[in-house]
């Protein structure tokens, strides 16, 4: 992941830059006796072991920063309540008994984290991202699932409610996104969880909007030739420039982004292509938007993926959470709209809006970023 260095002062910012600044840029000041007592939970649903990996980029850290987690295990740690940071899960790791690699090389075929258990930085790529920030200085939580770098693994965000009144009326089926770009945990077009419970925070009477027009094949496909991981070998001698769609790919199939593959402006949306109007959502972009409608797919496309609530409300990762992506921002853009507005949401909104897309609020109606101070220094991104 990249490091751009960012300058700026005092200002309050305008819509226009509100709307496509994605909220891990933001430089957040620090706070006096900011105790750590916000939830954050991680949960691996995944059939194999996971190695999660957290990044701190402002606020106080939780104690583990990378860990063993069992399939079907859940570790709950606590962070400040303005923490901004990322997680990560690591995959196939072999540590020694000094929690480093055998061999002094990676300890993970994704995500890892220069060999050892604890992160101290991003991981390495190509990986699915869950991004925080829990209080901007506006008293909004932003978040996303991002796959701005690529992708190793099915994420789902559940939010933890933590007490906080202003939260309780907020429907779980607009806070909870999902992403399944993995053909062999993709469930069937018709997928309904709640017969028997509930699902990601989520039950029938406010049941997740899923996408349902992806199909395994679709799912087991869905990354472009030259940006799989571990691509399987061309037949031919390279006589042809792609195979034959019968080849069969691995059932693990870690798929790197464009920008993160060819480190290109055009991809990375640099140089003459950094602005919203001048980058627009490349080949990788475009089919990973549609595994995962809900999820960041290339460096503007903040309108379709940040979610917004009040602050106050720890955060739980789920991976491989199973089912199907979500598709809460393109069907549930009015009540969205008004949750990002006012902190609420009304039954007049309607619980159906089939709006394209979801555009954040007006600063007139409610600003996200007052007077906030963007300190000299380098950001992950």
């Amino acid at each position: 992941m990249k490091h751009h260095l960012v300058t700026s002062t005092l200002a309050i910012a305008s819509h226009v830059n509100a709307l496509h600044s994605h909220h891990m840029k933001h430089k957040l000041v620090a706070r006096q006796n900011n105790a750590a007592n916000t939830p954050l939970v991680v949960t691996n649903n995944c059939a194999e072991t996971v190695y999660p990996g957290i990044a701190t980029q402002h606020g106080v850290a939780p104690g583990q920063t990378g860990f063993e987690l069992t399939s079907g295990s859940t570790v709950s740690q606590s962070v400040s309540e303005d923490w901004q940071g990322r997680i990560w899960g690591r995959t196939n790791c072999s540590f020694n008994a000094q929690g480093r690699s055998n061999g002094g090389g990676p300890a993970c075929t994704t995500g890892d984290c220069n060999g050892v258990i604890p992160c101290q930085a991003a991981g390495a790529i190509p990986v699915t991202l869950a991004e925080f920030t829990l209080d901007a200085g506006d008293g909004q939580t932003y978040y996303d699932i991002s796959l701005v770098d690529g992708y190793n693994l099915p994420l789902a965000i559940v939010l933890v409610p933590h007490g906080n009144s202003s939260l309780d009326d907020i429907p779980p089926n607009l806070t909870n996104p999902s992403c399944e770009g993995t053909g062999s945990l993709l469930a069937p077009s018709n997928f309904n969880p709640y017969g028997s419970g509930t699902f990601l925070g989520t039950n029938s009477s406010y049941p997740l909007p899923f996408e349902t027009k992806v199909t395994t094949s679709n799912a087991n496909q869905w990354c472009p030739w030259d940006l799989q991981g571990d691509a399987p070998s061309k037949p031919g001698d390279n006589v042809y420039p792609y195979p034959d769609g019968n080849i069969q790919r691995p059932a693990f199939d870690p798929c790197f982004s464009a920008c993160a593959k060819y480190n290109s402006d055009q991809y990375c949306c640099l140089g003459k292509y950094n602005g919203p109007d001048q980058c627009s959502p490349n080949y990788y972009a475009k089919a990973a938007k549609t595994m995962c409608p809900d999820a960041y797919s290339f460096a503007y496309d903040d309108q379709s993926s940040t979610f917004i609530i009040p602050s106050g409300a720890g955060v739980e990762v789920v991976f491989c959470p199973g089912g199907r992506s979500t598709v809460i921002l393109s069907t549930k853009a009015a009540q969205l709209r008004e949750l990002a507005n006012t902190g609420s949401v009304s039954s007049s909104s309607g619980s159906n809006s089939t709006a394209s897309s979801f555009a954040i609020p007006n600063l007139d109606a409610r600003p996200w970023y007052t007077c906030l101070v963007f300190v000299v220094g380098f950001l992950w991104y």
